[in-house]
Order: C-alpha cells, then structure tokens, then sequence
C-alpha cells in the first residue's frame, strides 16, 4: 500500500480479448510494469503515393496505419517473496505470464486439431483460423483495436530448476482501422471511437499564431 494516500492511482497499460461477435470479454492482460517508453509510427494512405497522380496529391484513401512497440519487463522477484501466495511462481517462475502472452502469437491447439480434421475428412474449403478481437489498452483514451505483428522473449535469469524468473518482452502491434475491419465491426466502431478521441484532444491544444512562426501572414 502506498504510504502517500492522497496519491494518484498507477495505472496500468495491458490488452483485452474479446468475442468480436458477442462482446464478450475472453481475457484481461495487464502489464506488471509500465515500460517507459512507448514507439508509435503512423505511415500516411497518400492516395496518390510517391510520385503519383497531381491530382491526388492532396487526398487521403484511408487513415495512416499506425504501429505500436514497446517492451515490457516481467519479474518474479514480488511474488518469491511470498512463495506460499504464489506457488505458480514457486513452481514454473515467470512461464505462466510468458505463455499467455505467446498464445496471443499463434491459434490455440484445439483450433489446429479442429482444422486437421476437417482437412482429413475432404472438407473442400476450410476457414482460417479466428483469433480473437485484441485491444490495446493504454489509458482511457486510448482503447484500440490492434493485431499482433512481432513478439520476442528475452529470458534474463533463471532459478535452479531453470525455470525463467526474469525477462524482457518486446511487443509490435499494428492498429486494425476501419479499412481493416469496416464500419459494422465492433473493433471498427472502436477504431472510430479511437480516432474522434484523437481529434477531440487536438481541439483542446493551444493555437499557433504568424508571429510565432516570423511572418505577417500568408
């Protein structure tokens, strides 16, 4: 408990899964540290491109596609402290908490042997593999609908049974916007949401003025 009890709440970034047709909450995975730092990149959908069209040069064809990477630490220094309130960690150090954020990177078991039969039995068109709706949650005002483009683990101490108690996870996203998904998708209505949220902090940034910038106008 903090000793400062007029302190702000810490709050904590992490991913939600959820049923895209239900709404239906899956998973709640929260980071156990914040990283400091956070790399965001938004490439521009120029409808004209690079030395396109100079008509189009001034139009958009879809909003720019964002990425997201950050790297997150995970310890289980807390928890052997109080090793009879987390015999998990006793037992399998930090795996748990690195095994769930892997299955974010692949389809579960069940769906792969779901799909073997299928193929085995001459179904003549099989569906790929759904994953659920992921949202990356870093604040309140920013809820986003994202898919998981690159993940690396980098396991940086060990117990004596070799179990992990310390690593490092990098994590690449990619935000899924409405040319992904369309408009009638609930992560596309999130995306919306995302995006009117954006425009909206925009609007509450000081303006500029000509004197600042040296010129009396243009």
């Amino acid at each position: 408990m903090s000793t400062f009890p007029n302190s702000p709440k810490l709050l904590k970034g992490g991913i939600v899964l959820i049923d895209a047709e239900n709404g239906r909450v899956a998973r709640i995975i929260s980071l156990q540290y914040n990283p400091e730092s956070l790399t965001r990149s938004l490439q521009v959908q120029a409808a004209g491109g690079e030395g396109g069209n100079r008509s189009e040069a001034m139009r958009f064809k879809g909003p720019a596609v964002e990425t997201i990477k950050l790297e997150a630490d995970i310890d289980a220094a807390d928890q052997l402290e109080f090793p009879d309130q987390h015999r998990a960690t006793v037992e399998f150090g930090i795996q748990p908490q690195l095994a769930l954020l892997e299955s974010l990177a692949h389809p579960t078991s069940a769906q792969l042997i779901r799909m073997n039969s299928e193929a085995s039995s001459g179904t003549l068109e099989i569906s790929p593999m759904e994953a659920p709706l992921m949202l990356f949650v870093w604040g309140k005002s920013r809820v986003v609908p994202v898919r998981l483009t690159d993940f690396s683990i980098t396991e940086e101490a060990f117990d004596p049974t070799l179990n992990p108690i310390r690593a490092k996870v990098s994590i690449g996203l990619r935000v899924l916007s409405v040319d992904d998904l369309g408009f009638s998708h609930r992560g596309g209505s999130l995306f919306m949401s995302y995006l009117q949220t954006k425009e909206k902090l925009a609007s509450k940034a000081q303006r500029g003025n000509f004197s600042s910038l040296g010129i009396g106008g243009i």
